[in-house]
């Protein structure tokens, strides 16, 4: 089924791009991407959604693809702030309600969507990134160091620079083929050069990949990179939702060689009761053998299935 594009004028002042498919006036599925991706990375699970009868709708989040790049800094990039464009664009699709599935920072989003505004969502199903108790980037450093990637990123202009000596491709190929089960480090003394031979993983195309460059050459990385620096401003404002719970009907899926999912601590958490407090509504948790982070685009047919199934019980 074909996917169409348009641009949204949303109630906050956001001009966002959403990509589509699916027959009008079918439950609407919201499907938000995560770091350093665009609508792009759901480009399998569209047509399957679409087969299976619902509208399927992947935005260009805030600050990337050809959505609107707010210039005011970090603080246009709290948490506050994308879930108010998640709200404005559910308005925008004349939906009271709408299914969620989300990855990575799309996910973190997505979370917070279902905490701020549980009445907005029927059912999520996040990917990667699990939802954890609110910290400030200093629990990152303490744990991993100055040159753990989420650190790196809180230099305004040092990171850039990096990605600018590196390129564009380079840098994308760099963080789409990553698959080592821990965490990830960006040295400050050089991540590589940018004539190292960095294979593709199996499931990106010269095609996938010439698209994703072509749309941070547009935009640059400063606007997704500001969701990381908005972190510790996110942590102050979320200050009253400290240990609420999340009361949304969830699932959640994960590679087993996912940076997330060995991250110090969590499979533990994941596993032993710590999330299933956080979201008593959580229905699965699925770990996908020998899968990495990008998982809906690594195991695209999987991915849609468990979406698929799960959206159904709630019809």
């Amino acid at each position: 089924m074909a996917i169409t594009h348009r641009t949204v004028e949303l109630s906050t002042g956001l001009r966002m791009h959403v990509a589509e498919a699916g027959p009008g006036g079918a439950p609407v599925v919201l499907l938000l991407h995560g770091f350093p991706q665009t609508w792009y990375t759901w480009r399998h699970q569209m047509p399957a959604l679409a087969e299976a009868g619902y509208r399927a709708v992947a935005p260009d989040m805030r600050g990337y693809g050809d959505s609107d790049v707010p210039e005011g800094g970090p603080e246009q990039y709290t948490v506050l702030h994308v879930v108010g464009d998640m709200v404005a664009l559910v308005d925008a699709l004349g939906e009271k309600q709408v299914f969620v599935a989300a990855h990575d920072w799309g996910a973190c989003i997505a979370w917070s969507l279902c905490q701020f505004r549980p009445d907005r969502v029927r059912a999520l199903v996040a990917l990667s990134s699990p939802r954890r108790a609110r910290a400030p980037v200093d629990g990152f450093r303490a744990h991993f160091g100055d040159e753990y990637y989420i650190c790196r990123f809180q230099e305004p202009g040092a990171i850039e620079a990096e990605f600018a000596r590196l390129g564009t491709e380079q840098v994308l190929r760099k963080f789409l083929s990553y698959r080592t089960p821990g965490p990830l480090f960006i040295p400050k003394s050089g991540w590589g050069s940018p004539d190292d031979e960095v294979p593709l993983p199996s499931w990106v195309t010269e095609e996938d990949i010439m698209y994703y460059t072509s749309q941070f050459d547009k935009t640059g990385f400063t606007g997704a990179l500001n969701y990381y620096r908005a972190l510790n401003k996110t942590w102050e404002l979320t200050s009253p939702w400290t240990g609420a719970q999340i009361q949304v009907p969830a699932k959640f899926i994960v590679g087993d060689l996912d940076l997330t999912y060995n991250s110090p601590g969590i499979q533990d958490f994941i596993h032993k009761g710590g999330f299933k407090k956080f979201v008593p509504l959580l229905d699965d948790v699925v770990v996908m053998k020998d899968v990495g982070h990008f998982i809906n685009e690594e195991k695209p047919k999987e991915v849609s299935d468990h979406i698929v199934s799960f959206i159904k019980k709630f019809n």
